[in-house]
């Protein structure tokens, strides 16, 4: 990779950065190419003999294992199905496979399959573990505890949800607070010392999106849950597949205070640090109102804001942006980290 001069992979390529984008278009793209991989959309949609199944995996390798709101158990069901529903499918099953260091104890192994079963539960429809696998490898070889998901759902009838539907006018409305997961798993690393009660946000989606398209109708253009590299990472990235400008209202993005203080303190933007329970929802105008009050009825959105727009090009020979209008009135630019924050937030 051009920016790394030692040729070796470093904590910052899995960080949802410049470095991750790299890793992927340099290195796994090319290898892997294919026209449903191209997209690079949190779940692939492929035909299924006549009707549409969206697919996707995930790695879950987060420190500590346990963590206010959550647990690597939850975080990796919940993760699968947000990734899922992002394509508008109808969860259906999900794959789980253990990496498992030697000596952990089997009491912490059977906390996280009793917080796997309860986060099914909670999300509901159906959705079941319906294979899976297990290796445990010498001690020193993993840490306590990795886990690998793979899920599957259906596309019903009805408009596409994808990027490429974005359109000029759109309003970008999220579900509620942003950065509590990535500021509770530094908590409770104890670095700093904080005494902050912070949980995480970790949280299956799939009843918000449900509540969403059916408030919606056609107007739901495109959706995206906003993890690694936060809130920023994925306006930067939807406003470079959609080529279209965004301007997001700095005053209107919803954050608890606790967050943005530890953030202000640390020196951290709260924009890109990761969430486990957020949704970035892009819709006509028309219908936004609509969509927000649906969202503010489900327990997973009683904090849902209109946050920006989406502006279209002015000029198609420079490349789309996305815009920062701050709470003092003075515009910014969003980018793309070269360095992580928080590495194994998730």
């Amino acid at each position: 990779m051009k920016d790394n001069k030692n040729n070796s992979i470093l904590l910052s390529h899995g960080d949802g950065g410049v470095k991750t984008g790299r890793l992927i278009s340099e290195i796994i793209g090319p290898a892997l190419k294919n026209n449903i991989l191209d997209r690079l959309e949190d779940s692939a949609i492929i035909p299924c003999r006549g009707a549409k199944a969206a697919f996707t995996t995930d790695s879950f390798v987060v420190s500590p294992l346990f963590f206010p709101g959550g647990d690597i158990g939850k975080l990796c069901v919940c993760g699968t199905i947000n990734d899922l529903v992002t394509s508008g499918c109808r969860p259906a099953a999900l794959s789980l496979s253990f990496i498992i260091e030697e000596g952990l104890d089997i009491n912490v192994f059977k906390k996280v399959l009793e917080s796997i079963k309860n986060t099914l539960e909670e999300a509901g429809e159906g959705i079941k573990i319906v294979t899976g696998d297990t290796k445990v490898v010498e001690k020193g070889n993993a840490d306590k505890l990795f886990i690998n998901t793979s899920g599957i759902g259906f596309i019903e009838d009805g408009p596409g949800i994808s990027p490429s539907n974005i359109k000029e006018g759109d309003n970008i409305i999220i579900n509620g607070n942003i950065a509590d997961h990535g500021i509770c798993i530094l908590n409770c690393r104890q670095e700093f010392g904080f005494k902050a009660d912070i949980k995480s946000d970790c949280a299956p989606l799939n009843s918000l999106v449900k509540d969403i398209k059916d408030a919606a109708g056609s107007g739901l253009h495109a959706l995206r849950d906003a993890t690694r590299g936060g809130l920023a990472r994925v306006l930067i990235e939807l406003s470079g597949s959609s080529k279209m400008n965004f301007d997001i209202y700095q005053d209107k993005i919803p954050i608890q205070r606790q967050t943005r203080g530890i953030c202000e303190f640390l020196g951290m933007d709260p924009l890109y640090i990761a969430n486990e329970g957020k949704m970035v929802v892009f819709a006509e105008e028309k219908n936004s109102i609509r969509i927000l009050d649906a969202m503010k009825k489900n327990r997973y959105g009683k904090h849902s804001a209109i946050i920006g727009r989406v502006k279209g090009i002015k000029d198609k020979n420079r490349n789309a942006s996305v815009t920062l209008i701050t709470e003092l009135g003075t515009k910014r630019v969003l980018d793309l980290h070269y360095s992580e924050q928080l590495p194994r937030i998730c």
